[in-house]
């Protein structure tokens, strides 16, 4: 008997197991996924179009229908922002089901209601950043502008700008060194504040004397392509993102560069999850939503009643509704809370501990507890739970890691796992480690999102 266990190399089972080439592919798939996935609308819609394909219909249809059988595959969509996918079981869903969780809303910056101005013949954005962003990483570099806006008759318009090969980008302007030596002496917190991030969008003013200005010229050319006019800021919501496309890294290609990795990684890995899951003796689901990265509140949150009210309607589907059997459905349940851990990073290691640290190349980690310092604000899952997942991931020769968000004392996060947890349901945060994480390209390793995808896979269709 060994006693002693160390977690694998994910590159050496992977090319053991003759999976390069499965590894390879299904990062191309990732890929294409990323950018066509800049926004948590974009995300969404990606994925009802991908489980569409799949056989996937809407809860509307199914409702229309009247009932719902073992195998029976459906989508839940929540606002353009959110997404629920079911593949039915062959248990009532009362008994439980089986959760793959993530959120698929990214750092950013968004305009502010009042966007538009002008000054010194130029034109701005004004922003409002999204989440835990270092603002000091978002200047000097082309940026792209997506969203939607609706209209003042309700016209809704989807607008994007920055990513076709004929598009202009945009940037926010940084100061020169020459001219820096106050800004060198803010720390970096500070440099760039948050009313900094304003976003240059053009300097040529209109040509009609009573309208000459950079500002008018920018609202013509606006609603020429789109139709809007300033007011239509007031009902909108328009992003900035980095431009650019998702990308292989390094010599070997065994990486992946990109904006909006936390956590459209853990999102994309459930998709693929669940189009491979067919009759699951629990019900399957794969469950993405928006606005984790500012605490998950609102409507397409996951505090949001949507997942509990699209659990009922299924219910109720399934005959004899009551409250009770969401509750137990609800509480039966067993989660994987999809979100991405921070990668041992060897250029910034005093801010880890390496042996409980999640490292490149080792496979998916699981991470018992988040929160900060004293596990404030943790959800912390139960050890018989954690050994669940571990026996299940060990039985289908899963790269598994076990990680922590860096040193005690250094700070931390945490992930929608304790909103899942309140309903009384196991959940334990399994995901990817990052390197750069909330940065706008983050950096995940190939093979530990294909060992993601493939514990997924495992979780949803195994019962031990």
């Amino acid at each position: 008997m060994d006693l002693k266990y160390e977690f694998a190399n994910g590159w050496k089972v992977i090319k053991e197991m003759n999976n390069m080439e499965n590894v390879m592919s299904y990062s191309k798939e990732y890929i294409d996924f990323l950018n066509k996935s800049k926004t948590e609308r974009l995300c969404a819609r990606e994925i009802i179009r991908l489980a569409s394909s799949q056989g996937f219909i809407s809860i509307e249809e199914v409702i229309k229908k009247g009932k719902i059988e073992s195998g029976d595959k459906i989508f839940a969509e929540n606002k353009d922002k959110g997404v629920a996918l079911f593949v039915i079981g062959e248990k009532d869903i009362e008994e439980g089901m089986k959760i793959i969780a993530s959120h698929i809303d990214s750092p950013r910056l968004d305009l502010k209601q009042n966007p538009l101005y002008e000054d010194d013949n130029m034109a701005y954005f004004k922003t409002h950043y999204y989440g835990g962003i270092k603002k000091y990483q978002w200047v000097s570099m082309p940026l792209a502008l997506y969203g939607v806006a609706i209209l003042q008759d309700g016209t809704k318009v989807d607008i994007a700008i920055g990513d076709d090969e004929e598009d202009p980008v945009f940037c926010i302007n940084d100061l020169l060194p020459h001219l820096s030596s106050e800004q060198n002496q803010k720390k970096m917190s500070e440099a760039i504040g948050g009313e900094d991030l304003n976003v240059l969008i053009g300097s040529i003013p209109f040509d009609e004397e009573e309208n000459a200005t950079v500002k008018y010229n920018m609202l013509k050319l606006l609603n020429e392509k789109y139709g809007i006019t300033e007011e239509d800021f007031l009902s909108a919501e328009i992003e900035i993102v980095p431009a650019g496309k998702a990308k292989d890294l390094g010599i070997d290609k065994s990486m992946v560069i990109s904006y909006g990795q936390d956590d459209r990684v853990c999102a994309f890995a459930g998709v693929k999850a669940i189009f491979e899951t067919e009759k699951p003796e629990y019900t399957a689901v794969t469950l993405c939503v928006d606005k984790e990265e500012t605490g998950s509140y609102g409507n397409t949150g996951m505090h949001s009643k949507f997942f509990e009210n699209t659990v009922a309607e299924l219910i109720n589907l399934q005959g004899n509704y009551s409250d009770l059997k969401i509750k137990r459905a609800m509480s039966r349940s067993r989660i994987l809370s999809g979100d991405v851990n921070a990668a041992y990073d060897p250029n910034f290691s005093s801010a880890y501990e390496k042996t409980n640290s999640a490292h490149m190349g080792k496979g998916v980690a699981i991470m018992k507890y988040s929160g900060s310092r004293g596990k404030s604000g943790t959800s912390d899952a139960n050890a018989e739970f954690v050994c669940e997942v571990r026996r299940i991931f060990n039985k289908e020769n899963v790269v598994w890691q076990t990680g922590e968000l860096g040193k005690v004392d250094q700070g931390g996060g945490g992930t929608v796992a304790y909103i899942l947890a309140n309903y009384g349901a196991e959940v334990l945060d399994c995901g990817v480690g990052l390197l750069s994480m909330h940065a706008p390209y983050e950096v995940a390793s190939k093979a530990d999102i294909f060992e993601m995808y493939r514990g997924y896979k495992a979780f949803l269709n195994i019962n031990l």
